[in-house]
């Protein structure tokens, strides 16, 4: 197999009109995080479950089998060191296009140089970085060139490939999916890069904050300890919580994000909006943003309040938060947060309501412990001769034909629930206050029906 390093030889240092990404041309002045990037697979770190023996990339690596691939995973955690490997894997050329920067002109100069490589006996990849910023024209610009097998096409991106990437694209690639870097990973690459700047020891306290800070994100945590470095003044012997406060200041971020302060935050959050308190809301709605946490996360939370604690009192209050994760997707930070604010004031001045939370959890709880009931006879389905013929759908009443859409007195729950439970209570509020009255009227429709029948129970499956 080719060595591994032959990307990172001389005479793979970009020609000019390549597109291809310039690698830094002095270890000295290149930043932290290029100087540690890994040359060879077995300095990667972290992303186990891809490059673990027997794993997907492993294995093709070290059969040096080339596919066309999407590397979907948060920033920092690897995808442009990956593709760089795999051409030097296969001593591939390897052409760099940014899809933020480039368009069908880059696209047509790719091709060509993949063209001139063919000929000269080389295999080429095609790495687009941030590929889901590519427009549906310029994704099928790839298409045929993938199909011919001119290039081997490894796009990178931080978003949903299945939502972000043309399905014929994707259906010709195959998806891997990139994890953020786990805690020790992070330990571990703080190691390399001390050991790289030789610099004083990192208290642990210091670390594992540092380490909060980067969230899995091996350029961000990289960056930060290099500037850390860089402030020190002489005779420092050990980097303590103090001095990383100093140099990160208000990038710093206030708790850790998977420990009892983030939970304890989003908590006070969700109590706030449950409490009708926007001001209140909005304070630790702000405290989660200035503390890092993804927007995105908090978009996702603010959807479960909508249903959990507003419902069917307000239906207005889901689409809403959804139009505001929608438009924080589309402007991002820091415009798209307004609109995720908006929301939060919504939802805390709506009217509130937990029945169909309630209903919810009763019903599973009930299912689960309950006995597998057949479908009565006539609320089965009779697509054929032989269904109908057994008795499929037989005697079911159509309620659009009913006086009022509605077929007073029919029995909807298996033979056999002499008291069918009710699950769902509207509570007197909002919305919620008419759907009760409606179903109290609809309640009592029905058992006079079933009184004038002389049909008191459902009927019996026999």
């Amino acid at each position: 197999m080719p060595r591994q390093d032959a990307l990172f030889d001389d005479q793979d240092l970009p020609e000019a009109g390549d597109s291809r990404e310039p690698l830094a041309t002095s270890a000295a002045t290149a930043p932290l995080a290029e100087r540690l990037r890994p040359r060879h697979l077995d300095e990667v770190i972290g992303q186990a479950h891809l490059l673990g023996p027997g794993k997907p990339l492993r294995v093709a690596f070290e059969q040096g089998r080339l596919h066309s691939m999407i590397l979907w995973g948060p920033p920092g955690v690897g995808k442009t060191t990956l593709a760089r490997l795999v051409a030097g894997a296969v001593d591939a050329r390897f052409i760099v296009l940014s899809a933020v920067l480039s368009g069908v002109k880059e696209i047509r100069e790719a091709v060509a140089q993949a063209e001139l490589a063919r000929a000269q006996g080389k295999r080429t990849i095609v790495f687009v970085d941030e590929v889901h910023r590519f427009n549906k024209a310029q994704q099928d610009a790839f298409l045929p060139h993938v199909e011919s097998g001119l290039f081997t096409f490894i796009g990178a991106t931080t978003e949903n490939p299945s939502f972000e990437v043309n399905s014929a694209l994707l259906s010709r690639a195959t998806v891997h999916v990139l994890k953020s870097l786990e805690d020790e990973d992070q330990q571990l690459l703080l190691t390399r890069a001390r050991q790289m700047l030789v610099a004083p020891e990192l208290a642990p306290a210091a670390a594992q904050r540092l380490v909060g800070y980067a969230d899995g994100d091996a350029r961000r945590l990289l960056n930060a300890y290099e500037n850390l470095v860089a402030q020190l003044g002489p005779g420092v012997e050990c980097i303590d919580e103090a001095m990383l406060e100093r140099s990160l200041g208000e990038q710093l971020r206030r708790y850790d994000k998977g420990g009892d302060q983030f939970y304890d935050t989003i908590s006070a959050l969700h109590k706030s909006v449950r409490g009708s308190d926007p001001d209140a809301s909005l304070y630790w709605f702000a405290r989660m943003l200035d503390g890092g946490a993804d927007p995105r996360y908090l978009a996702r939370r603010l959807v479960r309040m909508a249903s959990e604690d507003i419902g069917n009192a307000d239906p207005r209050a889901l689409r809403l938060t959804l139009d505001a994760a929608e438009t924080y997707e589309r402007l991002g930070t820091p415009e798209g947060e307004l609109a995720l604010a908006q929301a939060v004031v919504y939802l805390a001045v709506a009217p509130k309501s937990n029945a169909v939370y309630t209903a919810w959890n009763a019903v599973r709880a009930f299912v689960k412990q309950d006995q597998t009931r057949p479908v009565p006879a006539h609320l089965r389905n009779a697509p054929t001769k032989l269904m109908k013929s057994l008795g499929h759908g037989q005697g079911y009443r159509y309620a659009h034909d009913e006086a009022g859409g509605f077929a007073a007195g029919e029995h909807y729950w298996p033979d056999g629930l002499d008291e069918p439970p009710q699950f769902y209570e509207p509570v007197p509020r909002g919305l919620e206050l008419r759907i009760g009255e409606k179903l109290s009227e609809l309640r009592r429709l029905n058992e006079e029906a079933r009184r004038e029948s002389g049909d008191d129970n459902p009927p019996d499956a026999s």
